[in-house]
């Protein structure tokens, strides 16, 4: 199964970065992905809105960010956070974002929207640029700043590093490592749902690896955390970025020592077992009470590889 956000094979082209003549030729030449608020701009019919680098959208960009090369073709993302579109337009606050924002100088077919809700019908390729661009210039917006001294930061090295002018402390994009795990004990597997969720959502466990921990341990630990089910048995399975805002979910497979759930209602708002053939009804989309997976998300590949009975 692909996996929204998978690696492509996209040449980032990382020597590039550091050439200013060779980067102003590019930009020239290239494809620029603007993003406001966290939105890519994306077509109607799928895929992202790239735009030529003259284009007006572009005329007050903030940060820009070299993506790499697509087959040769430059690629580029722009902060375009600063326009304020018509009022009635503004997104909505929540869990996720269904609101449009059609620019005026952009025709109909185009709009800044929820990656989200647009990664199932994108490419590997597509979803690998829009991804880094999502989760870098969302970088950007919160570490304009040195965690050193304080002192304002400067973009260097084509939007992929920060150096503070006042101490030259160098800052680079971080990644945050979460785990996410779907827990089993002979035919049933736990699921729950997190505060703030949409109704009939629920999901595998998942977290943040804390310094100092292994990817086993991180699991063990949040799953005891929420439920307070004990783990033994911890397998890594594959991977997913997951730019929202800055992720790599490291998916695994778990075996559960006990049953009994004892919750954290500060992590969790429900948690529960669920048998092998109640979860081919929400896979499906028949369940009367709760959604399917979302298309596209390391969840989905967890729970249909267990469902297919395929090894972790």
């Amino acid at each position: 199964m692909r996996f929204a956000f998978d690696a492509s094979g996209l040449d980032r082209a990382a020597p590039l970065r550091a050439d200013p003549g060779r980067q102003a030729a590019l930009w020239a030449g290239g494809g620029v992905l603007p993003v406001w608020r966290g939105k890519p701009l994306m077509q109607a019919a799928g895929g992202p809105g790239w735009l030529p680098a003259d284009h007006p959208v572009l005329a007050g960009r903030g940060t820009t960010v070299f993506l790499g090369l697509d087959e040769g073709a430059p690629r580029f993302a722009a902060d375009v956070s600063a326009w304020v579109p018509p009022e009635g337009a503004a997104p909505a606050a929540g869990f996720f974002d269904p609101t449009e924002q059609h620019h005026p100088d952009l025709p109909e077919t185009l709009a800044f929207v929820e990656l989200r809700g647009a990664m199932a019908r994108l490419t590997a390729r597509e979803g690998e640029l829009a991804a880094t661009a999502r989760a870098i210039l969302e970088w950007h917006r919160t570490h304009g700043f040195c965690a050193c001294c304080g002192a304002a930061s400067e973009v260097i090295m084509a939007g992929w590093q920060r150096v503070c002018p006042t101490c030259r402390a160098n800052h680079f994009p971080r990644t945050d490592p979460v785990v996410i795990m779907l827990v089993t004990r002979g035919n049933r597997a736990l699921i729950g749902r997190s505060p703030g969720w949409p109704e009939g959502m629920y999901s595998c466990l998942a977290g943040f690896v804390e310094p100092g921990e292994t990817v086993e341990a991180a699991v063990r630990r949040e799953v005891a955390e929420e439920t307070g089910i004990a783990i033994g048995p911890v397998h890594y399975v594959f991977s997913q970025p997951w730019p929202f805002p800055a992720s790599l979910m490291l998916g695994c497979r778990a075996e559960a020592l006990d049953e009994a759930i004892t919750l954290d209602p500060a992590e969790l708002d429900d948690a529960f077992w669920i048998g092998r053939e109640e979860m081919v009804e929400v896979v499906s989309g028949r369940h009367p009470r709760l959604r399917p997976p979302r298309r596209g998300a390391i969840a989905q590949a967890l729970i249909a590889g267990w469902l297919a009975d395929t090894p972790a």
